[in-house]
């Protein structure tokens, strides 16, 4: 996104899952769109808004959409660029035209420590959902990834031997009986134990290396210590959910399961953030002073960020000099001054975490741990 030409257009609203709540979306979307569309003629003519704008408008006319949301919607646009991200957090409605995207609360989302992925299989396929404290949704295996048994084996899939036999005399009414040949039952679990090993590897390689969010395994308890012992995925926790999704009765009971078990390592995380922030300020390694901190950050001295999730500094920063300048969200030029901070500090690769209030380690909104001192 940082190849945007300006004019960049970002739309946040809340949106609903169901009927009759989510009847009201597409209408609030359009006022949205209005909105871009008034800041807009501040400052261009109006044949070069309407390319920028239909985009938009088809949007806000696909009905199929929305009947699909979720908890919240985030659209960027700009010239040859057209995102749309259905969210698992409800987000504050925003209009905002600029020379860059607004991705606060994008990043706020990816951000965020609360989130998971749960990883649900037993002995012929598998589901992967994400979530967070509040949501989960199942989601598509990224390509490369097996979905089910006979993807990850294909012909190397033991194939079911069975010999029949009669016992009785000839019309005694006696049914065949089936039986497996003795090695039956080691081979399906050594084709289970490939399977978890193929789906392993997958997922490590296309979803927890990527998103760097920790792993649970929703399985039957006999299928938890054969994934367990085949596994060399750093990011599934050892903790397991004991029963497959599709013996639970909502999606929702699932993420209750989940959170029992993320919430720990949730808090645990924040909690060493917050001493990893105090421990740098005795050493003179951490600040909270957006002057300062915007000056470090462009010289590339930020090792983590923490931002508050619920704070907003309208402003400029020059990225060359570090030097901000405070100003109104609603001018087409301006953005939030944290959001600005946040893609610098990633694009160094830095480490950014969006804080809720209640955790954060500072008054001013930010806090910064530097990789060395000035």
């Amino acid at each position: 996104m940082e190849n945007c030409t300006p004019p960049c257009l970002s739309l946040y609203q809340p949106t609903h899952r169901n009927h009759p709540n989510n009847q009201q979306d597409p209408i609030r979307f359009k006022n949205l769109v209005k909105a871009l569309e008034e800041s807009l003629l501040q400052q261009f003519p109006s044949d070069e808004i309407q390319p920028l704008l239909e985009p938009f408008l088809a949007l806000a006319d696909d009905r199929n959409f929305w009947n699909c949301t979720h908890d919240g919607l985030a659209v960027l646009g700009a010239k040859g660029i057209f995102r749309v991200y259905k969210l698992q957090r409800p987000v504050a409605e925003l209009a905002v035209v600029a020379d860059s995207f607004h991705t606060k609360p994008l990043v706020r989302i990816l951000q965020s420590a609360d989130r998971y992925q749960i990883l649900a299989v037993n002995r012929h396929k598998i589901k992967l959902f994400e979530g967070n404290r509040d949501a989960l949704d199942e989601i598509e295996p990224a390509l490369g990834v097996p979905r089910t048994i006979t993807e990850a084996l294909g012909e190397e899939l033991t194939e079911p031997h069975q010999t029949v036999a009669s016992y009785g005399g000839v019309g005694g009414g006696h049914s065949p009986m089936h039986h497996t040949h003795g090695g039956k039952e080691s081979e399906v679990d050594s084709d289970s134990e490939r399977f978890f090993r193929a789906v392993d590897r997958a997922v490590l390689e296309h979803h927890s290396q990527p998103s760097g969010l920790p792993l649970i395994l929703a399985a039957l308890p006999e299928h938890h210590h054969i994934f367990h012992d085949v596994s060399h995925n750093s990011f599934l926790i050892p903790e397991s959910i004991d029963i497959h999704p599709d013996s639970l009765s909502s999606t929702d009971e699932l993420r209750q399961r989940a959170w029992q078990l993320i919430e720990p390592h949730y808090l645990t995380r924040l909690t060493a953030l917050v001493e990893d922030f105090g421990n740098a300020r005795s050493k003179g390694l951490s600040d909270d002073d957006l002057t300062q901190v915007a000056k470090s950050v462009v010289e590339g001295r930020v090792a983590t960020l923490l931002i508050e999730a619920s704070r907003e500094i309208p402003g400029r920063i020059n990225a060359t000099t570090g030097e901000i300048a405070f100003d109104d969200l609603a001018h087409p030029q301006v953005n939030d001054l944290l959001d600005d901070l946040g893609e610098l500090v990633l694009k160094m690769g830095g480490q950014v975490v969006v804080v809720p209030s209640e955790r954060m380690p500072t008054e001013t909104g930010i806090a910064v741990i530097y990789r060395y001192s000035d």
